[in-house]
Order: structure tokens, then C-alpha cells, then sequence
């Protein structure tokens, strides 16, 4: 029997990812299966350093209960693991809508059937985090908080009180206290946290992570609760398989661009492609491939370094002129670009984007494919999200994709396609546009000449 627990917070930035982490880094030993509700890269990718196995993401938002029962159990599965631990997103009952548990860590919850630690920042609180805690229980007591963990105490004394307050008045079991200490703590910037991938020594920090876990965390507790629950059977079918053909895809992973859902990958690879990585920081040329995928991350950030690296720009541009296939993210989108902040990209999108002081777009997408392309067929409606800071400047173009829910490029357009590429600001998930993968193949097997000239 799979075991899981979810660790929930009354909010953000009360410690989730690192108390996360390092409680899949303390159990690690034992082979520890690691989650991320939400749309999420970052940290899924500290959960990875962390246990060794590749952390998935769950949403309720792009899965329906079917495939996240599914996802979780084909994760563990594969992994052979013995505990999953699921990191929630902001607060426990944050979701899409203000009343309903739709892309919330509840809804996960509630549909995994998992029990539930509550994380709460209990600086300067005693009887008062009682009073959340027990605010948390009665708002919806189909879900099961069984236990509590207070991050920030001030020391022993604060420790104890807090936890005698919360047990008695609340019937909940505390399982740990998390002193307030310098070395829990990760930089972040724009996007979130800043990607382990970027971070050296980021490995040391999270076994000191686990180790501070061990000394103030009741792990013996912590896995008596998540022996409680069974988790519900299903195999559903997450996405379409049907391509025959052995194809090999480059993708772009390096520091600048690192932001993939692991479900898109194994997608590809289940509808027979061959993923081949390289980096469009550190490599001359491209790799011998039918196509590319060239995902999310922070070009703007590494846009220096990219530039110099002009014999692979070269190579993708010409990769395009010859009219293979390419799929930009986002990030991805950005480096196919002419130049952000006037530093000179690909030029394959013929337009130049700029980093801005706030958020351009930060949604869940639903969209809507106004003709085929290179993932979807015309008239296909598909979730994603966006999340950027950048923007295109004086973009005239027709586009492939109408937002119905989100911004896009502009004013809820999104899809800038030319000969066999593609690219978009929206991030999609295997589940949530699950023709995906089978198209982005097929079209490539079947030397598709998409033959896009809306630019």
C-alpha cells in the first residue's frame, strides 16, 4: 500500500518548501515519491535534488479526478516508492474561485483521500494559532488535518505552550516545531524560488534541511498518520498515444531554460520520440534531431550569456529555415524571438520582447485552437497557464490561438506560428492537452508541412 501525506499551509511563505523538502529528504532513505499541487516548476525541482526520483505535478485544474488518482499512483509505481509526500500551493484552500476547491491543495486532498499536516508561521502566536487551526478543521471537515507542524518558534518554552494550546483546543496532534533558522530559508526572484538547477551547494542545503527536520519533527508520527488512508484506485489513460515512428526531439535544458513538466516528457517519449538535451547556453550546435522543444524558464536573465552563444542560435535558425519543427514555451517563446531588452536572440519570431517591472500575464489559460498547428487540431480546446514578466513589442500577426480564459501574447491571442514552428506564452500539461505529444509526433513522422505563413 502507497503511503502519503500532504503538507499544506495556512498560506504562502509560511516555510512550505523547505519543511517539504526536507521532510522527503529525512525519508529518503526509504524511497520517497515527491508531489507539487499547482503549476509549478521550481519546486519540484529542490523535491527532485532531494529524493532522486523526478517530483510530479497534480492539479485539479488540468486533471479531473481520474487522472489525478492516476498520476499519483502511476508515479509511485514507477518510482517503486514507499511514501508520497505532496508539497500544496499557497494556502490550503487557495484555488481558482473564492468558494470552491478547483485548483486548490484541497481538492487534491479530498481526491487522494491523503491526510493533511498544516504548516503555520507561529511567530508571536499561542492560543491565537489554535484559532487557525481550528478556523482551517470547521471550514470544510471533509478533509482530513490530522496533524500540525508550527514553523518559526522562538524557542522551547514558545514551542511547548503553542503545542499544548493547539492539542488541547483543537484535538490535533502537533508533530514538530521549526526554530527560527537562517539556514530553512531559499533566495528567490520574479518567477519564485530560484531553480536548484542554478544553485550551487543547493544539494548541502537541503540535507541540512533534512537534518533539522530530524531533530524537530516527529517522523514516527508523521508516518503512523500517513499509514491511515488508503489511496483509490484508477487507470485512466492521461494522454494519446499513437505515433509509430522512431523520431528524436532536442530539448533545451540548462540554466535558462529548465521549466518542463516531466508528464510532457514522458509523453513524447511514449508516442515514440527520443529526447536528446542540450543547451542553448553551453553548446555550439544542435544535436542530430527531427525537432525541438524549447521550454519555460529565465532567458532574461541569461540573456548575455545566450547571446554570445551565437553559433547555436545560428543552428536554430536555420533548424527553422529548413523547415523542421519547433515548440517554444514561454521562455522558449522569448529566445526565438529577435531580442529582449534589445540583446540579440534567434530571430525566428520576428519580433522583439522586453522585461517590465510587473506581471504581464498570471493565470490559468483555457484556449482554443483557431487552426491545426504543431500540438493541437483545429477547433481543440486545451487548459495551460501563464506566468511572465515579459512582453512582445508591436506584434501585427494572426494568430493560432484564441484565450478564452488568461491574457496571452495580447488582449487573449497566443500562438505565433511560422513554417513548422510554433511558439506561445501559455505552458501547457501532457493531461490537460492530451493530444499533445501525439501531434507534435505525428506531424513530425509524417513530415507534416504545417506551411504557416502568418508572421
Amino acid at each position: 500500500m502507497y503511503m502519503k501525506v500532504i503538507l499544506g499551509g495556512v498560506s504562502s511563505a509560511v516555510g512550505k518548501t523547505t519543511i517539504s523538502t526536507g521532510i522527503m529528504k529525512a525519508l529518503s532513505e526509504y524511497n520517497v515519491q515527491p508531489f507539487k499541487v499547482g503549476p509549478d516548476y521550481i519546486d519540484p525541482s529542490y523535491h527532485t535534488t532531494a529524493t532522486g526520483n523526478i517530483s510530479k505535478n497534480l492539479d485539479s485544474f488540468f486533471m479531473d479526478d481520474k487522472q489525478i488518482i492516476s498520476t499519483y499512483n502511476r508515479a509511485m509505481k514507477n518510482s517503486k516508492a514507499k511514501y508520497g509526500v505532496i508539497e500544496g500551493v499557497r494556502g490550503l484552500y487557495e484555488g481558482i474561485s473564492p468558494i470552491t476547491d478547483v485548483g486548490s491543495t484541497a481538492s487534491i486532498a479530498k481526491t487522494l483521500n491523503a491526510p493533511i499536516i498544516l504548516i503555520l508561521d507561529s511567530r508571536s502566536l499561542v492560543k491565537s494559532a489554535a484559532a487557525i487551526v481550528l478556523g482551517f478543521k470547521l471550514l470544510d471537515p471533509e478533509l482530513k488535518i490530522e496533524g500540525i507542524i508550527l514553523n518559526k518558534v522562538k524557542g522551547k518554552k514558545h514551542y511547548l505552550k503553542t503545542k499544548k494550546s493547539v492539542e488541547i483546543l483543537t484535538k490535533t496532534e502537533v508533530i514538530g516545531g521549526i526554530p527560527r533558522d537562517d539556514r530553512i530559508a531559499v533566495e528567490g526572484r520574479h518567477l519564485g524560488l530560484i531553480p536548484s538547477l542554478e544553485k550551487e551547494g543547493i544539494a548541502k542545503s537541503i540535507e541540512s534541511w533534512g537534518r533539522i527536520v530530524e531533530e524537530h519533527i516527529d517522523l514516527d508520527a508523521l508516518i503512523d498518520i500517513m499509514k491511515r488512508f488508503k489511496t483509490p484506485k484508477s487507470e485512466e489513460k492521461l494522454w494519446k498515444i499513437g505515433n509509430k515512428k522512431r523520431l528524436r526531439i532536442g530539448l533545451a535544458k540548462d540554466e535558462a531554460f529548465n521549466f518542463y513538466y516531466q508528464d510532457n516528457i514522458d509523453a513524447l517519449k511514449e508516442n515514440n520520440a527520443k529526447i536528446i538535451q542540450f543547451s542553448p547556453l553551453h553548446d555550439e550546435n544542435l544535436p542530430d534531431v527531427d525537432g525541438l522543444y524549447i521550454g519555460g524558464g529565465y532567458p532574461e536573465i541569461f540573456k548575455k550569456e545566450l547571446k554570445k552563444n551565437s553559433s547555436i542560435r545560428e543552428s536554430i535558425l536555420k533548424f527553422h529555415n529548413d523547415g523542421k519543427y519547433i515548440y517554444g514555451e514561454c521562455g522558449g517563446l522569448i529566445y526565438l524571438s529577435r531580442s529582449i531588452d534589445k540583446v540579440k536572440m534567434c530571430g525566428v519570431v520576428p519580433f522583439d520582447s522586453v522585461m517590465t517591472p510587473k506581471v504581464q500575464g498570471l493565470s490559468y489559460t483555457i484556449t482554443k485552437s483557431n487552426k491545426d498547428n504543431l500540438i493541437s487540431k483545429r477547433d481543440e480546446v486545451f487548459r495551460g497557464h501563464e506566468f511572465h514578466y515579459t512582453k512582445l513589442n508591436d506584434v501585427s500577426s494572426d494568430f493560432v490561438f484564441e484565450i478564452q480564459r488568461g491574457r496571452g501574447i495580447i488582449d487573449g491571442h497566443d500562438g505565433l506560428a511560422y513554417k513548422n514552428t510554433l511558439a506561445n506564452y501559455i505552458h501547457i500539461h501532457a493531461c490537460s492537452c492530451p493530444n499533445f505529444a501525439y501531434n507534435f509526433t505525428r506531424n513530425m513522422a509524417e513530415n507534416t508541412d504545417l506551411n504557416f505563413s502568418l508572421l
